[in-house]
C-alpha cells in the first residue's frame, strides 16, 4: 500500500475517533444546536425558563400600569426569596459598603431628582435620613402620600423605623430602606444583576397567562400575601400575623416555586420608568426606575400593588421602609464577539 494512502487511511481513522471521543465534550461546551449551557445554577435561585407572554394590565388600575403587550425573554436564574436584613449584613460586612441613606445628604444632588421649584429643606432636615411610614390619626386623602410618609434622619436599613428602631429578630425578613443604587450594588457584589422588569413579571405569573395575581384570579386573602388588612392608612388589623415585613417565604409560593412575589415589599427592577410610554405628552421627569410586587402597605382601596402588572417607580435615590429587591443572574453565558477564538 502506497505511503501516501496509509496516511490518509491513518488521519481519516484517527480523526473519526478523536471525533467520537470528543462529541460528548462538544455538546458539554457548547450545548445542542449550537447553544450555550446554562451555568451552573446559583444557591438559592430558580430558574425561570424562556417564555413569551402578555405583559401589562388589562385595564389601568395605578397611573403607571402599562397596556397588554406580548414580550419574549430568555431563561433567567432568580432568587427565590428577598434578599434578608442577614445576606444583606454580609455584604456590607465584606464591603463596608454605605447606604444611600447612611451617606450625607448633598442638595444639589438630590434637587436633580425632585419637581423643579422645590425649595430646599431646612438644614437639620439634610442629614442621613430616609422616609417611614407614620399612620395618621384621622382620615386623610389617599391622593396625597405625604399624610403618612416622613422624612426621618437616622432611618436606615439597621434602623428601619428610625433611629430609635433595629432589625433585632428581623434577620429573615427582606431588608428596607435600600434604593436602586443599593440593590444594584449588592447584586453586582453577588456575582448577579437587578432583574428586567419583564422578566419580573414573567417569574411573578408563575407560569400562568392572563391572570391577575400570582396565584390566580381569586380574590387576594391574608393566607396568600402579606398585605394591609384594615383601613388605610390609619390602622393595620395584621389579620396575616404581620403589621410590617414578613420573615421571607412566610407564604405559599407561585407555580415557579417563587415566595413573595406578591406583597411584602416594593422590589427594584433594572428598567427605567419612561412616563412618555404612558402618556406621550407628559413631560420628562427626573430619572426612576421601576418597583414591582406591592408591599405590606397595599390595600385595594389605595395601590392594590400585589397584582402581577402592578408597576410603580421611583428615583434611584429613593429608600423607603416597604421596599426592597431580589437579584437575577443569567442562565446562559453571553456569547463574546471578537475576542479571543
Amino acid at each position: 500500500m502506497p505511503y501516501r494512502t496509509t496516511r490518509r487511511m491513518v488521519r481519516r481513522v484517527l480523526g473519526r475517533s478523536l471525533l467520537a471521543c470528543s462529541l460528548p465534550l462538544l455538546v458539554a461546551a457548547c450545548g445542542r444546536n449550537g447553544e450555550r449551557p446554562d451555568v451552573p445554577m446559583p444557591a438559592g435561585m430558580v430558574r425561570i425558563p424562556d417564555g413569551r407572554f402578555t405583559m401589562g394590565a388589562g385595564s389601568q388600575v395605578m397611573a403607571g400600569d402599562a397596556a397588554p403587550h406580548p414580550v419574549t425573554v430568555a431563561a433567567v436564574y432568580l432568587d427565590r426569596t428577598e434578599v434578608t436584613n442577614a445576606a444583606f449584613a454580609q455584604f456590607v460586612q465584606a464591603t463596608h459598603y454605605q447606604t444611600t441613606a447612611e451617606q450625607p445628604v448633598d442638595w444639589a444632588a438630590l434637587q436633580r431628582e425632585l419637581p423643579p421649584g422645590t425649595p430646599k429643606p431646612p438644614d437639620e432636615q439634610l442629614r442621613p435620613g430616609s422616609l417611614v411610614f407614620q399612620a395618621p390619626d384621622h382620615p386623610v386623602p389617599l391622593d396625597d402620600e405625604r399624610a403618612w410618609w416622613q422624612w426621618t434622619v437616622g432611618a436606615d436599613w439597621r434602623h428601619p423605623a428610625g433611629p430609635t428602631s433595629d432589625t433585632t429578630g428581623l434577620s429573615q425578613h427582606p431588608v428596607v430602606q435600600v434604593s436602586y443604587q443599593d440593590a444594584a450594588a449588592y447584586c453586582a457584589w453577588a456575582g448577579k444583576r437587578m432583574p428586567t422588569e419583564a422578566e419580573w413579571e414573567f417569574a411573578a405569573r408563575g407560569g400562568l397567562e392572563g391572570k391577575t395575581f400570582s396565584w390566580g384570579d381569586d380574590p387576594i386573602t391574608p393566607a396568600r400575601a402579606n398585605v394591609w388588612q384594615g383601613a388605610f392608612p390609619l390602622r393595620n388589623s395584621g389579620e396575616d400575623g404581620h403589621v410590617g415585613t414578613a420573615p421571607v417565604g412566610s407564604y405559599p409560593p407561585n407555580g415557579y416555586g417563587l415566595v413573595d412575589m406578591a406583597g411584602n415589599v416594593w422590589e427594584w427592577t433594572a428598567d427605567r420608568f419612561d412616563p412618555t410610554a404612558l402618556d406621550p405628552s407628559a413631560p420628562p421627569g427626573p430619572e426612576e426606575r421601576v418597583i414591582r410586587g406591592g408591599s405590606f402597605m397595599c390595600h385595594a382601596s389605595y395601590c392594590a400593588g400585589y397584582r402581577t402588572a402592578a408597576r410603580m417607580h421611583a428615583t434611584p435615590a429613593t429608600s423607603l421602609m416597604n421596599t426592597g429587591f431580589r437579584c437575577a443572574a443569567d442562565v446562559r453565558r453571553p456569547v463574546v464577539r471578537g475576542g479571543p477564538r
